[in-house]
């Protein structure tokens, strides 16, 4: 029996990450004997269908259930179609994660627990999204851009306008 959490990093004391799709590792474990490997997620810096790509490389894995923080509609239309078991909301360290999946403390989940492209949005205060601000003064634009960036939007006219 192997199951996958989405890890931070490559060992059994690296936290779940809270991302499935776009997680930076994966650890492939045997709950049982607590024997593991760690595995690239490939898909994380995929500008789309990063969730789709590491549900089909899992399921490819022989894996019988997934432990992750978050989990999307297209890499749940994945999964469980597959027979794997969809577990979110797990967090903490690998290791702890195991062991409580092991002892039947987690439990799957029917649906997905968060919507599309979740795991897509810019850290926030980084500058780096683009922005979306329509000023009409000059050049003052301080719109929102898509995914919590903080982008300058360029004004247009005379005179200060507000966003």
């Amino acid at each position: 029996m192997k199951i996958a959490i989405s890890a931070t990093g490559t060992t059994l004391d690296a936290e779940v990450d809270p991302r499935f799709g776009r997680c930076q590792y994966f650890i492939i474990a045997d709950p049982q004997t607590m024997e593991f490997e760690a595995v690239d997620n490939s898909s994380a810096t995929a500008a789309g269908g990063a969730g789709i790509a590491a549900a089909q490389m899992i399921a490819g894995k022989g894996v019988e259930a997934v432990l992750t923080g978050n989990c999307g509609p297209n890499a749940h239309q994945v999964l469980s179609p597959a027979g794997i078991q969809v577990i979110t909301g797990v967090s903490g360290k690998i290791k702890d994660a195991i062991t409580a999946y092991q002892s039947g403390k987690l439990q799957a989940n029917s649906k997905p627990n968060v919507p599309d492209h979740f795991g897509m949005g810019a850290d926030p205060g980084t500058g780096t999204n683009p922005g979306m601000g329509g000023g009409m003064g000059k050049g003052m634009g301080g719109g929102m851009g898509r995914g919590g960036g903080g982008g300058m939007g360029r004004g247009r006219g005379g005179g200060r306008g507000r966003v």
